[in-house]
């Protein structure tokens, strides 16, 4: 394994990437922690040991890593350096439960919090509608938070939920699932689908990633005993963050 202060010292730049150097030096050191070359707690090269090995200014390098530290990648320590920020909360969750965030947080020992970035109502998407299995002209409320766990962002989450069930937005403080039960309205069962996929500039600034790191997306459709649709959620979360787990069994295969 390559030591840390000489991690790039192997490093090329790609001919026919015409991006500006320093944006160039910062996918250099993202590639390097996705890689595990650069691990969290990790110290990383000096402005001028980085420079050398990548034949690039200290200018060049100290715009690279000033960027980095303001995302959330490096962190500096006065008279210590520059490390990979090691600050990320690993959480594993079961995909056979289902529970909402605040209570898989909870359950944890965590303290959450959120950052409401829309409350509203108003007319379902014709997507909406469809997940919903509800009528087009019927309204809905939308719930887009940043969710995080001691501070730490985790989750953007946007959730609807047909206004038959919860008709004020403004009424849901931290618990969605909470306020649908209080309403005689929690969702018994689930169907959920998951990908991976890439952060936008937008999603990376709301987590504190580097835009393109990697996240998982989960869509979760719920449903009430009845069999009713009751909540459509989209999900991202840190693909540094979670791992999902799912208990398997061996299928038995029929007697003759």
């Amino acid at each position: 394994m390559i030591p840390s202060h000489r991690v790039f010292s192997h490093k090329r730049f790609s001919a026919q990437d015409a991006a500006p150097l320093y944006l160039r030096v910062k996918k250099l050191v993202v590639g390097a922690i996705s890689s595990s070359e650069l691990k969290p707690g990790d110290a990383i090269p000096s402005e001028r040991d980085a420079a050398g090995q990548l034949g690039v200014s200290r200018v060049t390098v100290r715009k690279a890593f000033t960027e980095l530290v303001q995302e959330g990648v490096l962190v500096q320590r006065r008279g210590s350096g520059t490390f990979v920020q090691d600050n990320a909360t690993r959480i594993e969750q079961p995909l056979s439960r289902l529970t909402s965030f605040s209570e898989d947080m909870t359950l944890r020992g965590l303290q959450t919090d959120a950052d409401w970035l829309d409350r509203s109502i108003g007319l379902p998407t014709p997507e909406e509608a469809m997940k919903l299995s509800m009528s087009p002209s019927e309204r809905v409320c939308r719930f887009h938070r940043l969710r995080r766990a001691d501070g730490v962002p985790l989750a953007i989450e946007h959730a609807v939920i047909p206004a038959r069930y919860l008709d004020n937005p403004q009424s849901v403080r931290r618990s969605l699932y909470a306020a649908l039960d209080e309403r005689g309205f929690k969702p018994v069962r689930a169907l959920q689908r998951l990908h991976a996929t890439a952060l936008s500039a937008q999603e990376a600034k709301l987590l504190r990633m580097p835009e393109g790191s990697p996240a998982l997306y989960i869509e979760r459709i719920s449903y009430l005993p009845d069999g009713r649709t009751v909540e459509y959620t989209q999900s991202r979360y840190r693909g540094d963050a979670y791992d999902f787990v799912a208990e398997l069994s061996l299928a038995q295969e029929p007697r003759p």
